[in-house]
């Protein structure tokens, strides 16, 4: 059985009782040492650095063999880490990780993560999924190593371990602090929940930490929101699941938007233009705006004046899915609506895209417009052009930058707002470079 080869956040199942996560790369003067390491995430005891061996783990000098029987049921994801020692792991040729079944030899999932100045690098994720384990190709590292990787998931380095690997362990370090553009404090939260405001002076740092991993950390931008509320969408807005993405968004919004606040849409059949969003009000919009859109009866649309708290019809907005018209509208309120700053359009949708030709004259012609668009995949839907623009050719800048998660409330606040924020910046760049950027 041939390994099959996963782009970055690819996933496929896995059936194997034991894998073996093996690293490659081509061996060379000038080569940094490369080690590998393990960090086990649970809900219980929190995560665990393994760099020699736990129950169901052992680490190898290349490789990491897991049990996947044997681990604690607390653990819910394995991150299978390669690392080197102080050179960016970009100088390694080759450098690819291969997944197979650690007692058939059958080879499961290869993937080449395309490494940079990164020195710790996730290249993937072991995770359980409705009692079954999978895996996906990940591909996610920080400059500054295991300190780095420790401030994104929440602990302090532990006591080295006995070290199979040329790799020194960093020794314990205090996890830094990341400088917000706001105090946690700030009046506009101080009517927010205890929780909700804990919640959000947390994720705010998160941000600023992927902005800083990627040079970007004086960056801001205009954000605005964009829901599908497809008739397919109703399961995840009913388990609150659309809420939960809309308050994890505002942190984005509070970091990069000057005004603290964040302007929306929703989307069916037909777009609708919701009221901003102040972080002060965050509750309050969540009750009344996260909704699905509703069948009008016998098909026909009326649009009936918002009512005085903004709420709007959505019976207006329809079942249907029609990215093209919503991207359409925003295109048109950027364009009326200029800014100095760079607008960040975050576009959830559970797919079901077949407007393909329309979406991708849309966004061919929204090339040359101050405005990069992140599209965030809800589930396993068809999501059309948007999977393939990436590798569309025939365009200045990547304006359009695409990712999909089996469940996005399983995924934590650091590699969401890592993916989320990963290609703005570059594209930030680009667009100044082509002029499209002042």
């Amino acid at each position: 059985m041939t390994a099959t080869p996963l782009p970055k956040g690819g996933n496929l199942p896995v059936d194997a009782a034991a894998v073996r996560a093996r690293l490659t790369w081509r061996a060379g003067p000038g080569v940094p040492a490369v080690a590998t390491a393990a960090l086990l995430i649970g809900p219980d005891d929190g995560p665990r650095l393994v760099r020699a061996q736990a129950p169901g783990v052992l680490v190898r000098p290349d490789g990491i063999d897991v049990d996947l029987a044997a681990l604690a049921p607390a653990v819910q994801r394995v991150l299978l880490l390669a690392l080197s020692d102080g050179a960016g792991l970009g100088a390694v040729p080759g450098l690819s990780l291969l997944l197979g079944d650690a007692r058939g030899g059958a080879g499961l999932a290869r993937f080449d993560p395309g490494a940079g100045a990164e020195t710790a690098l996730v290249c993937g994720e072991l995770y359980r999924r409705e009692g079954r384990w999978k895996f996906r190709a990940v591909g996610q590292g920080w400059t500054d190593g295991l300190a780095g990787l420790a401030v994104a998931h929440g602990f302090t380095l532990p006591e080295p371990e006995p070290e199979p690997s040329p790799v020194p362990v960093p020794v314990p370090v205090p996890v830094p602090e990341v400088a917000e553009r706001q105090e946690a404090s700030a009046p506009d939260e101080s009517a927010l929940p205890a929780d909700m405001r804990e919640r959000l002076s947390l994720r705010k740092r998160q941000v600023a930490v992927s902005l800083r991993k990627h040079g970007a950390q004086h960056l801001t931008a205009r954000v605005v929101l964009v829901l599908d509320a497809s008739g397919s969408m109703a399961g995840l807005y009913q388990r609150g699941v659309v809420a939960d993405v809309v308050e994890r968004m505002a942190a984005v919004a509070a970091q990069l938007d000057t005004d603290r606040t964040m302007q929306a849409w929703t989307f069916a059949s037909w777009p609708a233009r919701l009221p901003d969003l102040p972080l002060s009000e965050l509750p309050q919009w969540l009750g009344r705006h996260v909704r699905v859109g509703e069948l009008s009866l016998f098909g026909r649309r009326k649009v009936r004046p918002p009512l005085p708290d903004g709420r709007i019809d959505m019976k207006s907005v329809g079942v249907g899915n029609d990215e093209q018209r919503v991207i359409a509208q925003v295109r048109d309120h950027v364009r009326e609506h200029p800014t100095a700053e760079p607008t960040l359009v975050l576009f959830f949708s559970d797919g079901g895209v077949y407007r393909n030709s329309e979406i991708e004259r849309e966004l061919r012609a929204a090339v040359e417009e101050p405005v990069f668009w992140q599209f965030v995949g809800l589930g396993h839907g068809d999501y059309g052009v948007l999977e393939r623009f990436d590798t569309l050719p025939g365009r200045r800048v990547d304006n359009v930058g695409f990712f999909a998660v089996d469940d996005i409330s399983t995924l934590p606040d650091p590699e969401l707002y890592d993916r989320l924020l990963s290609e703005f910046p570059q594209w930030v760049a680009a667009a100044r470079r082509a002029g499209i950027l002042r």
